[in-house]
């Protein structure tokens, strides 16, 4: 739908960003290609990048990480050498028309270049044809030969091991903003993730830090099989879509550079606003809608845990309340042991919200009562316990049996360090962000002696022992953990998200210019 600029607000919604219907596809040219086209186009692909390598490397040597060299004119021949080499190296992978929309500005119109949506391995393409600058990890330019390649269009390295790498990045793209065209443009996907292009998720500011005109750049796949199956994108998707898509004989992409965006001066002082009129622009080009769910709500719903997020859970619109009343921690081992400890303290007591805003050290207000209600709250009061498993679970969604460890710190009896049945389906509730659990099954599965109270390490040692627990013992016979109507049972899906729904949720159009962050 053209102009469509809804937004996806509950986590319902956000499941049609990570999921789709299992794609039918054309099996018979799928396995022919695999045998005969795919590896070939894989090996010329690599014969290719091994060609570009000294052309690269040569580029490369004794240049400066801190300054921009004079374009000579041998610069400017290999760049085009390298521009030509990956063309040819598109072509032969079955891109071989590459429709580009717009004019690119110049470095100096537009220092800056936000690409959306990130979708697959194939949004490279711009990449190459431009020759702009991107972000990455630092470890990259040590891998042969694609080390030297990305060293030449000159990235913004980002240090995984480097504590304020985060500020150092964003002090660099400043830098290079603000060099008035002297570096080349930077190439920004916002998203900070892989999505399946159904809708635009929330944008990361590091783009919008540092208050230039952008230009947004949209990109379209509108060939049949990444237009309708390919949108199964997710994150360990991805070199199944690198397949599919190398073995169709023919593939497209529409690259479209859009009018430049010139931010206000509110939009200069409040990088969201600018980051969600930019997204507003880009989504109606698309025809997409909007979701206010960020790359951590990605990392959080897909996480490879031990207790995979139901499709009904809330745990999604509860870390839209830590981020908003600024709760999520910085050190996050350290402060969860130092919540958990606190919360065991004061074991069943409960909060209201004046007691709750002293407890976080936050003041009182709308959002707080959100996050208050969130956990049904008996006569205003909630246990902060619960409060704390959650925010484990959000901030670590990959370490659930480390969250249910923390849980039973804050529940188990002080003279036998164990939990009843009661007290185990409180923390699973609270883990998975579900209103209703039936525990009982896997409860008696982990108490096989009958004492009525287990223990962690028993849970752990079962847990181990039945690395399928969940789905074994949780989500089968309970509503909201199965997958879609038409999917069966025995089928279990990533994180039981059902994969087929219509948003219900819906907003009219919005201004882009207007002042207002949702």
């Amino acid at each position: 739908m053209k102009g469509d600029t809804r937004t996806w607000h509950t986590a319902k919604d956000f499941q049609k960003v990570l999921h789709c219907p299992s794609p039918t596809f054309p099996c018979l040219q799928i396995a022919l290609m695999t045998v005969t086209l795919f590896p070939i186009r894989l090996l010329f692909a690599a014969f290719m990048m091994l060609l570009a390598w000294p052309f690269a490397f040569v580029a490369t040597v004794g240049r400066s990480e801190d300054t921009v060299e004079p374009e000579c004119w041998w610069r400017r021949v290999v760049d085009v050498v390298l521009k030509a080499i990956m063309r040819t190296m598109w072509f032969a992978g079955g891109f071989h028309w590459v429709t580009v929309k717009g004019r690119q500005a110049l470095p100096s119109e537009a220092p800056i270049l936000t690409l959306a949506p990130h979708s697959s391995y194939f949004d490279a393409i711009p990449v190459t044809m431009t020759m702009a600058s991107i972000v990455m990890k630092a470890e990259s330019k040590d891998i042969p030969v694609w080390g030297t390649l990305i060293k030449f269009i000159r990235p913004v390295f980002v240090s995984r091991s480097d504590q304020d790498s985060r500020r150092k990045t964003v002090e660099e793209i400043k830098r290079r903003a603000h060099s008035g065209g002297e570096w080349p443009q930077i190439m920004i996907f916002p998203e900070g993730t892989c999505t399946n292009r159904s809708c635009l998720i929330t944008f990361k500011p590091g783009a919008f830090i540092p208050a230039v005109p952008v230009q947004p750049v949209v990109l379209r796949y509108p060939n049949e099989l990444m237009r309708r199956d390919l949108k199964c994108i997710l994150f360990s998707h991805s070199f199944k879509i690198l397949w599919l898509t190398l073995c169709q004989l023919q593939n497209q992409v529409v690259i479209e550079f859009l009018p430049i965006y010139t931010p206000s001066e509110e939009e200069k002082s409040n990088p969201a606003l600018f980051a969600n009129n930019v997204r507003s622009i880009m989504a109606k080009a698309l025809g997409v809608p909007v979701t206010d769910y960020s790359f951590e709500d990605c990392q959080l719903a897909m996480a490879e845990g031990l207790l995979r997020l139901p499709g009904n859970t809330r745990l999604l619109e509860f870390a839209k309340l830590i981020r908003s009343l600024g709760l999520k921690p910085q050190n996050t081992e350290e402060e969860l042991e130092q919540y958990a400890s606190r919360a065991r303290k004061v074991r069943e007591e409960r909060l209201g919200l004046e007691d709750l805003a002293h407890y976080l050290n936050v003041p009182v207000s709308d959002t707080l009562g959100e996050m208050l209600s969130y956990f049904e709250p008996e006569d205003g009061k909630m246990d902060i316990r619960l409060y704390v498993i959650a925010l484990s679970v959000v901030c670590r969604p990959s370490k659930t049996l480390q969250t249910v460890k923390l849980a039973f710190k804050m529940f188990e009896a002080e003279d036998d360090n164990t939990v009843r049945e009661g007290e185990l389906a409180c923390i699973l509730k609270a883990a998975l962000g579900v209103r209703e659990l039936n525990a009982a099954p896997l409860f008696g599965a982990v108490d096989g002696g009958g004492k009525e109270r287990i223990t962690f390490d028993e849970f752990k040692a079962f847990a181990e022992q039945h690395p399928d627990f969940a789905w074994d013992y949780l989500y089968p016979n309970q509503e909201g953990f199965h997958s879609c109507p038409d999917t069966p049972s025995s089928a279990p899906v990533a994180n039981g998200f059902c994969m087929d729904f219509t948003s219900k949720d819906v907003q009219p159009d919005r201004n882009p210019s207007q002042k207002k962050v949702d």
